[in-house]
């Protein structure tokens, strides 16, 4: 079993920068690759971008060259660097484990972009 912690979310200004950490605990020895996922108002859950256990990354077409998806394998935790922010990138962020492997959810941490 595994849990995770989101934190670093808050409100910017359009073109600012955030950096989101996950915090992982619990049975990390299970755990492959992690992913950042996002929800806007309204919307479908949407994975942002992943990282294997082997630091291979990919990244959804609307984040490509702006968002950053790194880990610290001795820590358990991974971290989302956002910039270039944009009101578009307005939403709860999750972390989880990518593949999805179980469907439960943490409180996530709310980013708010200003235009």
């Amino acid at each position: 079993q595994v849990q995770f912690v989101e934190s670093g979310g808050g409100l910017v200004q359009a073109g600012g920068s955030l950096r989101l950490s996950c915090a992982a605990s619990g049975s990390t020895f299970n755990i492959n690759g992690i992913g950042w996922y996002r929800q806007a108002p309204g919307k479908q859950r949407e994975l942002v971008a992943a990282i294997s256990s082997a630091g291979y990354t990919n990244y959804a077409d609307f984040v490509k060259g702006r968002f950053t998806i790194s880990r610290d394998n001795a820590k358990n935790t991974v971290y989302l660097q956002m910039v270039s922010l944009k009101p578009e990138d307005t939403a709860v962020y999750y972390c989880n484990q990518s593949p999805l492997r179980y469907n439960y959810w943490g409180q996530g941490t709310q980013v708010t972009v200003a235009s």
